[in-house]
């Protein structure tokens, strides 16, 4: 097939121990996940899951080093857990939920906070606060056959090797198959979909030159440095 303007490369993740990559089709963020987070951001710890979504190419392999980005004097990290789908599933079971999940893995949901929030205060979008370039760091995926499903584990963040995020991931508000039940009501996920599942309590500002590191007990772990 031929195209009318130059065509783009897919956008993937390297998978632990198999030479063949993950192709990413879409990004889905989960907003508020976890009850301190949301109590820091000021909103009702038990609201229903809501969602927002990232472009593929915002994606930024482990190790990258990024920019910082423009527009904006208040940049935050956010550790999460990334879940990797490996099937379709459309109004599925919190009981079968499990059975979508290819893998998982760390990412970073990169954001622009005074952006995000000068655009919640008019009641708009927060696409250019979230949705920026390079603003999807994540890991490798590590699949299920090899880690299993992690219900439980520290998520631990440090920038210059100071902690600024620890919490477990048995404190999501909205655990991974009620999420993705929920999350498969809206929409028919497929394989390749990623879901950010939140962040703890604890998020913050980068300047350049700043290293961070996030993990998941059990998963794996990622750096990037703004450069």
């Amino acid at each position: 097939m031929s195209y009318v303007i130059p065509s783009w490369g897919l956008t993937s993740l390297p998978v632990v121990d198999n030479e063949d990559r993950f192709p990413v089709r879409r990004i889905y963020c989960i907003g508020r996940n976890y009850a301190e987070h949301a109590k820091e951001m000021g909103m009702d710890e038990r609201d229903p899951p809501f969602f927002f979504m990232k472009p593929t190419d915002a994606i930024v392999q482990n190790g990258a080093k990024i920019p910082y980005p423009p527009q904006t004097k208040n940049y935050h990290y956010e550790g999460e857990l990334v879940v990797a789908i490996g099937g379709s599933a459309s109004s599925i079971s919190v009981a079968d939920a499990n059975n979508c999940i290819y893998g998982y893995g760390v990412g970073l949901d990169m954001t622009r906070r005074d952006v995000q929030i000068a655009a919640r205060e008019m009641g708009r979008p927060w696409d250019m606060g979230k949705g920026f370039d390079n603003s999807a760091p994540c890991s490798e995926i590590l699949p299920v056959t090899k880690i299993g499903h992690p219900e439980e584990g520290r998520i631990h963040l440090a920038v210059n090797g100071e902690t600024k995020q620890d919490a477990d991931i048995k404190d999501m508000i909205w655990n991974v198959p009620e999420s993705i039940s929920y999350l498969s009501g809206l929409v028919t996920l497929e394989a390749g979909d990623l879901i950010m599942t939140g962040t703890p309590a604890g998020v913050g500002p980068v300047i350049s030159g700043d290293t961070m590191v996030v993990s998941v007990e059990g998963v794996t772990e990622l750096t990037c440095t703004i450069a």
